[in-house]
């Protein structure tokens, strides 16, 4: 499958320049799994692909304390929007970038823990708001050489939601309302905001992983 969808990028990408490649979805779509098998794909056919998550962007649980965000954490004013967007334009500039990732374990970001090699010619960058029709998100579409959109069943979306907050040691009912109360919040608005993709990449049922 990931092929398939290698083969139809391909084409897209441009030459003489690195390639921005985003994958958009809702939360628990399969983003990183797919962007990961997607970078070795397009690697196995001669790019020299790397991943860029925006989870490194997430706001620190401090200053969402400070602005009772904490529960909504994942929505899109959670995210450093204008440190995202200065990372995309470096992309496309600077043949060495630094950016930061996302400790899940821990619940922070940390700053200067990835790097874009110089030899990178495309990077697959894949987040929720990457196809977000609202101010500031929208601009970033136009950094996109191929944009993707990962499909979802809700019914699926929200089963992978609440086993992974399971994973995460909640209980079944606290699992359940976390997902209910934020993420499939944030997917709906995804789904009522979204601009027009290069690709609509259709998972169904469990091939994406988390």
């Amino acid at each position: 499958m990931t092929r398939a969808l290698a083969e139809l990028v391909l084409p897209r990408l441009p030459k003489g320049r690195r390639a921005l490649v985003a994958l958009a979805g809702a939360p628990g779509s399969g983003k990183s799994t797919l962007a990961d098998r997607l970078a070795r794909a397009l690697t196995a056919a001669g790019r020299r692909a790397q991943v860029v998550p925006m989870d490194g962007f997430h706001l620190d649980n401090r200053l969402l304390d400070a602005r009772d965000l904490r529960a909504r954490k994942g929505a899109p004013d959670t995210f450093d929007l204008q440190g995202l967007s200065h990372l995309v334009a470096r992309l496309r500039q600077d043949p060495q970038v630094i950016y930061p990732l996302f400790d899940r374990a821990r619940d922070l970001a940390v700053a200067g823990a990835g790097e874009v090699a110089a030899e990178c010619d495309t990077v697959v960058l894949e987040g929720n708001y990457l196809l977000f029709d609202q101010p500031g998100w929208r601009d970033l579409r136009a950094f996109w050489d191929v944009a993707i959109r990962l499909n979802v069943a809700d019914a699926e979306l929200r089963r992978r939601l609440v086993q992974r907050w399971l994973d995460h040691g909640l209980t079944k009912q606290d699992a359940t309302a976390r997902a209910d109360a934020n993420d499939m919040v944030n997917a709906r608005l995804l789904a009522e905001h979204a601009l027009p993709a290069d690709l609509d990449w259709p998972l169904q049922g469990r091939q994406a992983g988390k």
